[in-house]
């Protein structure tokens, strides 16, 4: 019996929550977060009144809208599905970043263990959201879009597409803050940067069968 949209939307969004829950760890380790939240961190450090989640989902409508001016006639009303994966997952950030804001990062192996559950908890995330396969988030969505396009492989264009986004976000800090890595005293992009960017797929390879098992056990979800 196949999975009900219902079921799916469920797990999908428990997906959501714990990536949010990854961009909160990340930003509370101060080493350095994800390629894809680097210019909303950045953006926040500059316009504080603006929160990391608004700006995260400001950001997924310019991937959509990217996406429209690419694809133009071939862009499916069934995308439009990613405008309240944005706000919904923006919101989540902000939800998750004030849920730990109390918590006090005071040594560099607690930065580590910090980035280090990062890279698990997103590696988890991104599992429920792949198998739930319900909402579609505009950051991943832009990468196969381009991919489709140019003929080139998903992961050469989210290698590439990372990269730009670390970059933009350095030149971003040096030109505002006079420093590439964040404000001087709040890390964007660091060591904790590469490592989510390297291991976090590394740790999907162990991480996806235990969470494909509990979902079958806890949901009865067919993976």
């Amino acid at each position: 019996m196949e999975n009900s949209i219902v079921k799916r939307y469920i797990v999908a969004t428990i997906g959501l929550i714990i990536v949010a829950f990854g961009v909160a760890l990340s930003l509370k380790s101060n080493l350095g977060t994800a390629p894809v939240s680097c210019p909303p961190a950045v953006l926040n450090l500059k316009f504080t009144h603006i929160s990391v989640g608004t700006f995260t989902w400001m950001m997924h409508i310019v991937f959509i809208l990217s996406q429209l001016i690419i694809l133009r006639k071939k862009f499916k009303l069934s995308f439009l599905m990613q405008l309240p994966a944005a706000f919904v997952f923006g919101y989540l950030c902000d939800a998750c970043i004030w849920l730990i804001q109390g918590i006090e990062v005071t040594s560099y192996a607690m930065q580590m263990v910090f980035c280090i559950l990062t890279v698990i908890v997103t590696a988890i995330g991104v599992r429920m959201e792949i198998v739930g396969n319900a909402w579609m988030l505009a950051g991943e969505k832009i990468v196969a879009v381009i991919s489709d396009v140019t003929g080139m492989k998903f992961n050469n264009v989210k290698i590439i597409f990372d990269i730009l986004l670390v970059v933009l976000s350095a030149l971003f800090a040096q030109l505002v803050f006079g420093v590439l890595f964040g404000d001087g005293v709040h890390v964007v992009i660091r060591e904790g940067t590469l490592i989510l960017a390297v291991f976090t797929g590394l740790c999907m390879k162990v991480t996806d069968p235990w969470v494909d098992k509990f979902l079958h056990k806890v949901f009865k979800f067919k993976v």
